[in-house]
């Protein structure tokens, strides 16, 4: 049976195959046998942004290869016999399905770990209920270590690194890239389960909860402390809040009581879910940690504080994923007094006054500009009325909860 390849979504090219299935590490190819004759050579790029030609130069490309075009491969400009025709028999052979996909690309930024990586391998992964196997071109172990958990309930088989395990592993299904619906969501109009970005939401919820974690707001229902937690995340680099004590006298004087986050790379998700799955609401400033909503209970407030020229960003990325999830969601926009740009640039300036004009250059000058450049220095009497209704918010929806 030939394969099937779908190139037609502007993110991912997926290819479906069934039969003979044979992995060659060595000619970085993934070989079926049996193809007809008509089957011709396929590449792909297993990775979810292929639009972006420049990051996807860096991911590794694997042949998807009829037997008929196997006899001979390019390996550093000499023609050699491939290994798979040297060692024919299978030395693993899986029962269940396997999922090639990369790991490389913008892995090591939490918001395209989970866009371009999890979601996409949950949405691919969903409907074998656990029984198949992982296949990661460009496998990390730190990324390993880190999503171990989450990994554990999308799959109940050992990965393979397609690098380094030089094994020839036999399938008789296998899918090779991700399917992508958006982003940080999950279309269940797509889904042959008819399951959304709720139950991935579930699916982490059940993964990253300790065994004797508890507290206030963790069980619907459940009572909760008399005030609500606002769990802060903190920005060291650019987009900072600046005056931030002030902010955090602010916010705790219009009834919350804050707690301050400040994940890293190294940081336990264990440890950041503890913190937001108990939370009320969560509060960040535009940027790759806002994706930590993912963590939040259904019913808690996302707050995203969103800087200048970063309207669109804001709610593609995360405002309207929020909502998906259940999330309630508020935005507070930056004006250009707000802004540490207005320090740098005149009042008449587009940069202050159109950030369309700026932003409709192309993503490279929107982050020099707006993402690189930027801090916030927030109007105090202006963000105390917004964090007002924000708590009024979060208080209207805890008594709905616990009626």
């Amino acid at each position: 049976m030939a394969p099937t390849m779908i190139r037609r979504h502007f993110r991912t090219d997926v290819c479906y195959m069934r039969g003979d299935i044979r992995t060659d590490v060595a000619a970085k190819a993934i070989v079926l046998r049996g193809a007809p004759p008509e089957a011709k050579e396929e590449r792909i790029r297993p990775y979810t942004r292929k639009w972006e030609k420049g990051i996807m130069t860096t991911v590794d490309e694997i042949a998807l290869r009829p037997a008929a075009a196997v006899s001979v491969v390019a390996a550093e400009g000499a023609l050699q016999r491939s290994d798979i025709m040297k060692k024919k028999d299978c030395e693993v052979t899986h029962e269940a399905a396997g999922i090639v996909f990369s790991t490389g690309g913008y892995t090591g930024n939490v918001y395209h770990e989970f866009n371009d990586g999890m979601i996409p391998l949950y949405i691919t992964a969903e409907r074998f209920s656990g029984d198949v196997v992982l296949v990661v071109v460009e496998y990390h172990s730190w990324w390993f270590t880190k999503y171990r958990r989450v990994l554990e309930k999308i799959t109940k088989h050992e990965i393979v690194d397609f690098r380094k395990d030089k094994r020839v592993h036999c399938f008789a299904e296998m899918i090779v890239g991700l399917r992508i619906h958006g982003e940080l969501t999950i279309d269940p109009n797509l889904m042959p389960s008819r399951k959304g970005i709720a139950d991935f939401n579930s699916l982490l919820n059940e993964a990253l909860r300790l065994p004797n974690q508890t507290g206030p707001g963790l069980i619907p229902g459940q009572p909760t402390r008399s005030r609500p937690k606002l769990v802060i995340l903190v920005r060291n680099r650019s987009r900072r809040l600046l005056h931030f004590k002030d902010i955090l006298r602010l916010c705790r004087r219009v009834g919350f009581d804050v707690e301050l986050l400040n994940p890293k790379r190294s940081t336990e998700l264990t440890d950041i879910h503890m913190v937001l799955a108990a939370a009320d609401a969560m509060m960040a400033v535009h940027g790759a940690a806002v994706t930590h909503f993912l963590f939040l209970r259904p019913g808690s407030l996302l707050i995203q504080v969103v800087p200048l020229g970063l309207d669109w960003a804001a709610e593609e990325y995360y405002g309207g994923p929020a909502r998906k999830m259940g999330i309630q969601y508020m935005a507070y926009n930056v004006t250009p007094a707000e802004s540490s740009l207005s320090k740098e640039y005149n009042q008449g300036d587009p940069v202050l006054v159109d950030p369309r004009k700026i932003t409709s250059r192309g993503w490279a000058e929107t982050k020099k500009v707006y993402l690189d450049k930027q801090d916030v220095v927030l109007n105090l009497p202006r963000f105390g009325k917004f964090m007002s209704e924000a708590h009024q918010r979060v208080v209207g929806s805890r008594r709905v909860l616990t009626m």
